[in-house]
């Protein structure tokens, strides 16, 4: 949305990632600050216009992060991170970095579940996780859950670094 959005992007991105890798978690401390930031900067540099940018960049974070968190696939952190995202850098630049995250995290996975030996536990579960419901009569596995400590659970916030990273080249 705005030139000076890079910078700060990449610190939160940074942090986000250690901690993420560190302990499976994105802090509240680091997700909510840099969201109200995001708001005021986009206001302050472009007005009413700039808020309402920022207000539906991080409406679209939320929206599409917050669907697959209660389809049990992403974490409450990650949403958070997205939504604060989309508030320094608009709807249009979210949707790219959004499809960048995608294919970067696809390809994560994949070479996590290779190197964890788990390849056909992967496919197995996300097949459950897309279609259980429907095979199950509209319950779900209780295994398949982020909240499931015997889960394997791969840290996101790299994925969305590589992606939104990339979002500004690609403007």
């Amino acid at each position: 949305m705005h030139s000076v959005a890079w910078w700060p992007t990449l610190i939160v991105l940074s942090v986000a990632t250690f901690t993420d890798l560190r302990s499976r978690r994105i802090p509240n401390w680091l997700v909510l600050p840099f969201l109200v930031a995001g708001f005021a900067v986009s206001g302050w540099f472009h007005g009413w216009h700039g808020l309402g940018q920022s207000l539906e960049g991080s409406a679209l974070g939320l929206g599409i992060y917050g669907l697959l968190f209660f389809m049990g696939g992403m974490g409450a952190g990650d949403v958070k991170l997205c939504a604060a995202i989309g508030a320094w850098i608009g709807p249009w630049q979210l949707m790219i970095a959004l499809v960048i995250t995608a294919m970067a995290g696809g390809v994560m996975v994949v070479c996590w579940a290779i190197a964890g030996g788990f390849v056909k536990e992967l496919f197995s579960g996300a097949g459950n996780l897309a279609f259980g419901g429907k095979r199950s009569g509209g319950v779900r596995d209780p295994e398949v859950k982020l909240s499931n400590p015997k889960r394997r659970k791969m840290p996101y916030a790299p994925a969305i670094a590589i992606g939104t990273l990339i979002s500004f080249f690609a403007r």
